[in-house]
């Protein structure tokens, strides 16, 4: 019975993967694409205020004006919009049909490792100490976490990331409650967003 569910789970996962790969590319490249844009009309006009800069909290060219903003040198953005590309091809090919080599999904993983701890450091970076949010890098985060959260659950249960024994009941703990755990980092996200910000929010309410 056991082995049945999780044969079911990997059939379920394997069948969701190119719909999350597509809508998660999507988003994100769209995402990145309008920030990318915004940035070039503030180059050209210091006084043009994009429409996700609302307030004090919430705007985008406190964020897109900081030295964390071109973390290797140029615009986070045109990483994102590489990036989302690659996984909205992905999803696409695997829609049509395609099968990768174990290599390729490796290589989607770690682009989802390295997308996952640059997009928490950014999240640090501007909740901390830029004290400032930017509406499409929240977005670009809410992409980002689900995207590498399935891309390594499918790899762990296609054997593309081999478990060691030891390992083996976390591993089923994490498949059976892959939702409860991502919703709750999500929670944990939000809350410490609202926790710091909360001497401006506050007042709102």
């Amino acid at each position: 019975m056991k082995h049945k569910a999780a044969t079911l789970r990997k059939r379920s996962l394997e069948q969701m993967m190119p719909y999350l790969l597509i809508i998660g590319g999507i988003i994100g490249m769209l995402a990145a694409i309008i920030l990318s844009i915004d940035k070039f009309k503030v180059l050209k006009d210091p006084d043009f205020t994009p429409i996700c800069s609302i307030n004090p909290v919430i705007s985008c060219v406190s964020v897109a004006s900081t030295h964390q903003a071109e973390a290797f040198g140029f615009p986070n953005m045109f990483i994102g919009i590489a990036a989302f590309a690659m996984v909205l091809t992905a999803g696409m090919g695997l829609l049509a049909g395609a099968t990768y080599k174990r290599w390729y999904w490796l290589a989607l993983n770690a682009g989802a490792v390295f997308g996952v701890v640059f997009i928490h450091w950014l999240a640090y970076q501007s909740v901390y100490n830029i004290n400032a949010l930017c509406i499409y890098c929240m977005v670009v985060w809410s992409v980002t976490m689900p995207l590498f959260w399935y891309i390594t659950l499918y790899n762990l249960r296609t054997g593309n990331l081999p478990t060691p024994p030891r390992l083996k009941g976390f591993v089923a703990f994490i498949q059976r409650h892959h939702g409860d755990i991502l919703g709750i980092w999500f929670i944990v996200m939000i809350f410490l967003i609202l926790k710091h910000f909360w001497y401006y929010f506050g007042t709102l309410l």
